[in-house]
């Protein structure tokens, strides 16, 4: 096993290091998504993307999107790959900066981007807590409970199919300017 597998068997705990803005909790995650069958000189078809879900921890809560605290020791990007990482167990590239939404009942602010999956891990910090299930976008749509999510989900969609070329420059270097 490769040490980056190795090492990203532990989940961070606690909310000793969470970072609150105006008395919330700030929260950042990611939409992990793959392209198949897409012509890369063209745009991407919804038809050729899918969508990676994560089981709740809570029986009966549905599907989710990873996401959780950003820590004061990381930048919201580290803290968006980290969450991924942690709760699907995929590894990609933070992408596109796709909304931030509050959740007032909850002292919470959520940021979410895309994220391109560039490999699946076999051992992950939750899988004995949760299930990584791959779906098209239609799915997706159907499964997706909460407005916030499917609002993520939409804007996703949109800037892969009306704005993002598959063939552009490296996703590392653009994403500073997403925000």
């Amino acid at each position: 096993m490769e040490l980056k597998n190795m090492v990203a068997l532990v989940s961070r705990t606690g909310r000793h290091l969470q970072r609150y803005e105006r008395g919330c909790r700030q929260v950042v995650g990611c939409i992990p998504y793959r392209i198949k069958l897409a012509n890369k000189a063209t745009l991407v078809d919804e038809d050729s993307l899918e969508v990676l879900v994560i089981s709740a921890q809570r029986k009966g809560k549905g599907v989710l999107f990873p996401k959780g605290g950003w820590e004061t020791d990381e930048d919201i990007f580290e803290a968006a790959e980290r969450e991924t990482v942690e709760e699907a167990g995929v590894v990609g590239d933070v992408q596109k900066f796709l909304g931030h939404w509050n959740f007032e009942n909850q002292n919470k602010e959520s940021f979410m981007f895309a994220m391109q999956v560039r490999e699946q891990l076999e051992f992950w910090p939750e899988q004995d807590k949760r299930q990584r299930i791959w779906m098209s976008v239609a799915e997706a749509r159907k499964e997706c409970k909460q407005k916030w999510m499917k609002d993520a989900l939409e804007n996703l969609v949109k800037w892969l199919t009306d704005e993002a070329p598959l063939a552009s420059s490296s996703p590392s270097q653009e994403r500073r300017s997403n925000l």
